[in-house]
């Protein structure tokens, strides 16, 4: 069943409906492909094989992706009676598992996936690479020694892989975009409150948290949209509906739309790697041929350093909070052994953020959002800019330098997090599109920021783009086991 490996989800949903393969068919093929290629990459950190074959008895006829076979990120996305560490030793050791689903996987299951294992991720989602000393390191299949990023690397590097087409993951300073950017993936980062965090959680890290999935097409990340987007009884907010589906908008009229073109960093303390300038003025010169007017201009209130430097702040309280909150649940202390040098450091740091500093990030926070708002208002109706500031980085190269100097650390990441981490400040979608490589062939993600709630003008660009630069035919064959 190797012909299934590099099919979207859609496709592979489309010949389980037609009889052309059999759901058992599909997920032994699946099965197979991740106990040959997860010897390199370790994207797959709980295999819950038996139950999903237990599930394909409960599967419903007509579902969006009926019978698809998916990945569930370890980390608050939680699963009942699943094994359960957000790449904590503290959670491992415990042997913590959870007494009830998050409504996300409801929703993941209602659309007809089946979950067929857990993806590895940084501790607690906290960092951009996906090393966690828990589980061992994730691998980017294109090249086994660099990084797939984080905290989404498990899931990324399964779907660039070929394991699964789909994989969920989420994003609260990045943890989508990045990792599809370096994997090759297409990775949207919904509109704040598009799709729900409960019954576990209500505003995570003061709103910087979407939840979502990781794709290899435009029309998948679609389909997906449709299937979790829309409140629950209880959320703290909810984005503004959109008229019509998702799915519909990437077939609808997109534009011509006015376009700012950046090449900069938010915080302007660092550049992009030329191959990277390259990528985003390549997007541009695509946009431009489609009939759009590409103008080089950004929201104003990106260049001050608070839009680099609030995110970062924000986490660490955001680490403090998430160990108080396991020690709550599982009634013993977490100790500073049971956390990595850099969790230790964000938690350290916490301390000497007090309640009031916190209501000025999230005041400041609020003021970006204001600025880039303004910015749309304006005149403009999307923003191209970088992902990341350069291909995967080689494995190893944070943990080095976070046993050398865990702040040293922290200020390396900073051109990484305020490329991303503004769109969680702000709320609005964002998506990454695999629209360039590097010089050595690894893929460098390509980002387009809408106004909040437009994830519609969002994904009809962006099937525009995949249309006019394909990347369907880009796998990294050579550097898996199968070299399929």
């Amino acid at each position: 069943m190797d012909e299934l490996r590099w099919l979207d989800a859609t496709d592979v949903a489309g010949m389980i409906a037609d009889g052309s393969v059999s759901p058992r068919e599909v997920l032994d093929a699946t099965i197979a492909r991740i106990e040959d290629l997860d010897q390199s990459v370790h994207a797959v950190v709980t295999p819950l094989f038996e139950r999903a074959i237990g599930r394909l008895a409960a599967l419903s006829a007509n579902k969006p992706f009926g019978g698809v076979p998916f990945l569930v990120k370890d980390l608050i996305c939680e699963v009942a009676g699943a094994p359960f560490h957000e790449g904590m030793r503290y959670l491992q050791g415990l042997g913590y598992v959870p007494p009830v689903d998050q409504e996300l996987f409801r929703r993941f299951e209602t659309s007809g996936l089946v979950a067929v294992g857990k993806a590895n991720t940084s501790e607690l989602g906290l960092t951009p690479t996906t090393e966690p000393l828990a589980m061992g390191p994730t691998r980017n299949p294109w090249n086994l020694e660099h990084t797939p990023g984080g905290s989404s690397g498990g899931p990324a590097a399964a779907v660039a892989a070929g394991m699964v087409p789909i994989a969920h993951a989420n994003d609260g300073g990045g943890s989508i975009r990045g990792p599809a950017a370096y994997c090759g993936l297409v990775g949207l980062k919904p509109s704040r409150g598009r799709v729900p965090l409960g019954p576990l959680y209500g505003d995570l890290f003061g709103g910087l948290v979407c939840e979502f999935v990781v794709t290899r097409t435009v029309r998948d990340t679609a389909v997906a949209l449709d299937a979790l987007a829309g409140p629950m009884p209880g959320d703290p907010y909810a984005a503004p509906t959109t008229a019509g589906s998702y799915t519909a908008a990437l077939n609808g009229p997109a534009g011509p739309l006015r376009v700012g073109l950046w090449t900069g960093i938010p915080g302007g303390r660092s550049a992009l790697a030329p191959s990277v300038v390259d990528g985003v003025r390549g997007a541009g010169s695509v946009l431009e041929e489609l009939g759009h007017t590409v103008i080089e201009d950004h929201p104003a209130s990106l260049d001050g350093p608070e839009a680099s430097g609030v995110v970062s702040r924000m986490f660490c309280v955001a680490a403090l909070w998430a160990v108080r909150r396991w020690e709550r649940i599982c009634g013993q202390p977490v100790t500073p052994s049971d956390l990595e040098p850099m969790t230790r450091t964000m938690v350290d740091a916490a301390a000497g953020i007090s309640g009031a500093d916190v209501m000025d990030l999230l005041e400041t926070a609020q003021l970006i959002g204001r600025g880039t708002g303004e910015w749309h208002d304006e005149g403009f109706d999307l923003l191209v800019m970088a992902a990341t500031p350069d291909a995967a980085p080689p494995l190893g190269t944070l943990q080095a330098a976070a046993d050398d100097d865990v702040r040293r650390a922290t200020k390396a990441l900073l051109p990484l997090v305020s490329l991303l981490g503004w769109c969680n400040l702000t709320g609005q979608p964002a998506i990454s599109l695999p629209l360039s490589t590097n010089p050595t062939g690894l893929p460098i993600g390509i980002q387009l920021v809408a106004p909040y709630g437009r994830e519609d003008r969002l994904l009809a660009v962006a099937a525009q783009l995949e249309t006019a630069a394909p990347w369907s035919a880009r796998h990294p064959r050579d550097n898996t086991p199968t070299g399929s």
